[in-house]
């Protein structure tokens, strides 16, 4: 069954919403695409302009800068994961099967959704390992944060440490425990699929990140301690 996802992101992040027309969906599209394929920092509006066979100022319509631009797909991306889980946990009480269930959501979350035809999951989660840290550790990170670029990743991380707190009430550091989990996912299925020399760890394929899921359960469950 197709599920319908529209991402809610920030309207400070663009000057028009890029969701709404087909010129918007493709600077989202071949954005990820290219960014993934050269860099953020190789890539620029004008190789973005070619690539879409429309010009540099039809993109600054809808994103002040290719900063802007990052931002708002690594926002799009935790809006996505933050769907799925909702829809998974959906109906379900017991806090130990939605932590199992978001384990394997943030798991799998390289995977391409064929339910968002003009999104690349699997490029774009690959944009979120790499170039993540140049927008989180930045020194502009506060005035970032005050004009609420980072809203989907901290509504993400408030639901999962809500589940954290039902899985153990007494557990003092959720917010870390969620930071942990979800980094360590990205770097170990980089590390997997890419450095295999790197980590025990293997993903023979996209349909099988067992070694990930397991090994994100026993960090999880050892600190929480909760069998």
């Amino acid at each position: 069954m197709r599920i319908s996802f529209r991402v809610k992101s920030n309207n400070t992040l663009y000057l028009r919403d890029p969701e709404q027309t087909e010129l918007g969906r493709k600077i989202i599209n071949w954005g990820i695409l290219l960014i993934d394929k050269l860099g953020f920092d190789d890539f620029s509006f004008k190789k973005l302009a070619i690539e879409i066979e429309s010009t540099e100022a039809s993109i600054y319509r809808y994103f002040e800068n290719k900063n802007k631009l990052l931002i708002y797909l690594i926002s799009w991306y935790w809006s996505w994961v933050n769907f799925r889980i909702d829809y998974q946990t959906n109906n379900i009480k017991d806090p130990m099967e939605k932590m199992k269930i978001v384990i394997k959501v943030i798991s799998e979350s390289f995977k391409d959704d064929p339910d968002t035809e003009h999104v690349d999951e699997e490029a774009l989660s690959r944009v979120v390992g790499l170039e993540s840290s140049r927008l989180y550790m930045s020194k502009n990170i506060e005035n970032e944060y005050k004009e609420g670029s980072f809203e989907a990743y901290t509504e993400l991380c408030n639901k999962v440490c809500n589940i954290i707190k039902d899985v153990n009430p007494d557990y003092a550091t959720p917010k870390a425990l969620f930071n942990t989990v979800i980094w360590t996912a990205h770097k170990q299925i980089f590390f997997a699929t890419t450095l295999p020399e790197l980590t025990e760890l293997k993903v023979e394929n996209k349909n099988n990140t067992i070694d990930i899921t397991k090994f994100l359960e026993n960090l999880t469950f050892n600190l929480l301690k909760a069998k």
